[in-house]
């Protein structure tokens, strides 16, 4: 799989282009310190420190406990099963709320129909 097509992929599950670019520096390039992610990837330290804390959140990248700290990059299988998990989820909440998704549906339906 090339880098472009994991970056699109990234994207499409709604990772900013930063966290994409600092999730594949830290997933190639093995555990860094955030100063250097931030001189490695020339960006400003605010970004990445957003960064760093938006993906530590959803726990694909981890920190080390020594100071200063090292944040590391989950397996990019763990990932891939991790939003395989989201997205069966989310398609099960959909389906349970199928039922009053069409009740409000055909309410909004029968409003027109009778505005018209």
């Amino acid at each position: 799989m090339s880098k472009e097509r994991i970056i699109n992929a990234f994207k499409g599950l709604g990772f900013s282009n930063i966290d994409t670019q600092v999730y594949v520096f830290l997933a190639k390039e093995g555990p860094h310190k955030m100063r250097e992610i931030t001189l490695a990837l020339n960006l400003q330290e605010n970004k990445v420190h957003r960064s760093l804390t938006d993906l530590q959140n959803i726990r694909i990248v981890k920190a080390s406990i020594k100071h200063p700290l090292e944040f590391a990059a989950i397996p990019f299988n763990e990932i891939i099963d991790l939003f395989i998990k989201i997205k069966k989820e989310q398609a099960k909440t959909i389906r349970q709320s199928k039922e009053e998704l069409m009740k409000s549906w055909k309410k909004i339906i029968k409003k027109s129909t009778k505005n018209n």
